[in-house]
């Protein structure tokens, strides 16, 4: 990629005003200068003022030459991505009617590798649809991964990223189940941290305490063509981010915290042992979409699934793991193949144990939810979740009264607080950029 390219314009091929949907959620600070204000407004619209965009990342460039002069990507790729900076270009995001759903950003990450090689020279691109063959192996068989990790603004104006080499980890090994190279955890968080960056005027305001965070999903594809039953010859690895609110559209009661209502399947099945259930590989979330809309249209949260064996003890929620509390005591199913291994979720058993509970990871039956204090929920999306309700064969167990739990709200409260840097990270968990 040319320097002028990055700096001076991109090809018009690469400009994408915003959606509609974008449009309607933001509004753009009114308290820059008359020339900063006319810049937003020209972005608002879709266009593009590169003699405006030089200006900024010639008065950026030194600083972002010390900050990210050890990537192992194009330099001129990480500094493209700093031009939104200043209150001009600073989104304000309505949080409270926000939810869980996409909006388009500025900048997307790519970089590419055929089969057998490795990954290299990945650059931010603005953010717009990609081209895939009809006969791209992620479309004709489904060979693809996901992520799913969160960037939080503190205090100070620096951003926060909680545990991203424990996604870039995850993504390795769901590589090596569906036979696909995969970017290194340096290139993986190098490649985050650029994105992130380049998008900085998305996370450039806190939101209210529980109400949203920018969304980071890394994406994993077979992009080459094939039609016979193989692994693809390409390979692309995407990251995009958006502004989040709260994953389940429920009233909050407090810090962001409100019970969500399950009910558990006992017909259908998320995963089965010998599969892919325990890797976050994009056929995991189509085979739960049948349940969850009929457990949605009457009127539940999502669902709770059971092993396919026995078809007694728990597994996970459609897009998250489950926990059970009784007294001190936390318990939650084993990591056996079938169950994502969740980063909240492993945090949260470090958080817990921290805070002095017992946690168990175990086997955990359907029955023992009649005789628990409490159930929560973990996940990227849903942080911790406390359940009001779980119905089981048409008999419903409530807990708490319709409130949020001690235990719930103690492990939300200590794990938000680290995530946002509003408390010591002595878990060395966070990763900060500035």
């Amino acid at each position: 990629m040319e320097r002028t390219a990055v700096l001076g314009g991109l090809p018009s091929n690469h400009l994408l005003p915003p959606s509609r949907t974008a449009s309607s959620l933001l509004r753009f600070s009114s308290s820059s200068s008359p020339s900063s204000s006319s810049f937003a407004a020209d972005r608002s619209l879709g266009a593009f003022n590169p003699p405006s965009l030089f200006l900024k990342l010639q008065k950026q460039l030194p600083s972002l030459t010390a900050v990210h002069s050890v990537s192992p990507f194009k330099r001129d790729a990480v500094a493209s991505g700093t031009y939104s900076t200043g209150p001009a270009d600073v989104a304000s995001i309505d949080w409270d009617n926000l939810g869980f759903g996409y909006i388009a950003t500025d900048y997307m990450y790519m970089m590419k590798c055929d089969q057998g090689g490795t990954f290299s020279n990945g650059e931010l691109q603005r953010f717009a649809n990609i081209e895939l063959s009809p006969s791209a192996g992620v479309l004709n068989y489904g060979q693809g991964l996901f992520e799913g990790l969160k960037a939080y603004m503190k205090e100070d104006g620096n951003i926060l990223l909680f545990r991203p080499e424990e996604n870039a980890t995850r993504m390795q090994t769901g590589a090596e189940r569906m036979c696909m190279p995969a970017p290194t955890v340096e290139q993986f968080v190098e490649a985050v941290k650029a994105t992130v960056l380049a998008n900085k005027r998305w996370v450039n305001q806190v939101p209210p305490p529980g109400k949203g965070s920018l969304y980071i999903r890394p994406l994993l594809m077979g992009s080459g063509a094939v039609l016979g039953l193989a692994p693809a010859p390409e390979y692309t690895f995407l990251i995009y981010v958006s502004p989040v609110g709260n994953y389940f559209k429920v009233c909050l009661l407090q810090e962001g915290l409100a019970p969500i209502n399950l009910i558990v399947e006992h017909e259908l099945h998320r995963a089965t042992p010998g599969g892919t259930g325990g890797v976050k590989t994009i056929g995991n979330y189509a085979a739960v979409l049948k349940a969850q809309s009929a457990a949605k249209a009457k009127g539940y949260s999502d669902v709770l699934y059971l092993d396919c064996v026995n078809k007694k003890y728990l597994e996970e929620v459609s897009s998250c793991n489950i926990f059970v509390v009784k007294g001190n005591t936390i318990s939650t199913p084993a990591i056996k193949g079938t169950i994502l291994p969740g980063i909240t979720r492993k945090s949260i058993i470090d958080v817990a144990r921290s805070q002095e509970f017992q946690v168990e990871e175990r086997l955990v039956a359907v029955d023992e939810l009649l005789d628990a204090d409490e159930v929560f929920c973990t996940g990227t999306a849903v942080v911790v979740s406390p359940v009001g309700s779980i119905t089981y064969k048409g008999e419903t167990k409530k807990y708490g009264g319709g409130g949020v739990g001690a235990v719930s709200q103690k492990l939300y409260t200590v794990l938000t607080s680290l995530q946002m840097g509003l408390t010591e990270d002595k878990m060395n968990w966070t990763l900060e950029l500035n």
